[in-house]
């Protein structure tokens, strides 16, 4: 389960952004995640409410998921195409000569925290 290691990556690098920035309380991280990244998502979930219960900065921190769609290139017809759907045969002209533009990534696009001006 490479879930765990993820979760922790995306703890410290918060942990880091958050005392950078005088931060005492995250209310939600969101990650995007690649649709071939090999990420399952559920326990991706588990492990991130697991540690954030033992982590004053995210208790009751939520992770919101959003995917990134994969998109494959094709060197011959400089075409695109969802990856899911036709694999690595581009649609187009059948060519094999194709790559992974997108959709193995994952990133923290978004940290919500308190306002501690209110």
């Amino acid at each position: 389960m490479h879930e765990l290691g993820i979760v922790f990556h995306i703890a410290d690098s918060v942990t880091k952004i958050a005392e950078e920035n005088a931060v005492s309380h995250v209310n939600k991280v969101v990650l995007q995640i690649g649709e071939v990244s090999a990420i399952l998502h559920e326990y991706l979930q588990d492990c991130w409410k697991w540690n954030a219960k033992r982590t004053p900065l995210f208790t009751d921190c939520e992770l919101e998921i959003e995917t990134i769609p994969a998109v494959t290139y094709c060197e011959d017809c400089k075409g695109q195409y969802a990856t899911v759907v036709h694999g690595k045969i581009c649609p187009y002209c059948q060519s094999e000569h194709t790559w992974l533009l997108q959709g193995n990534e994952a990133q923290i696009k978004e940290i919500v925290v308190e306002d501690e001006s209110s």
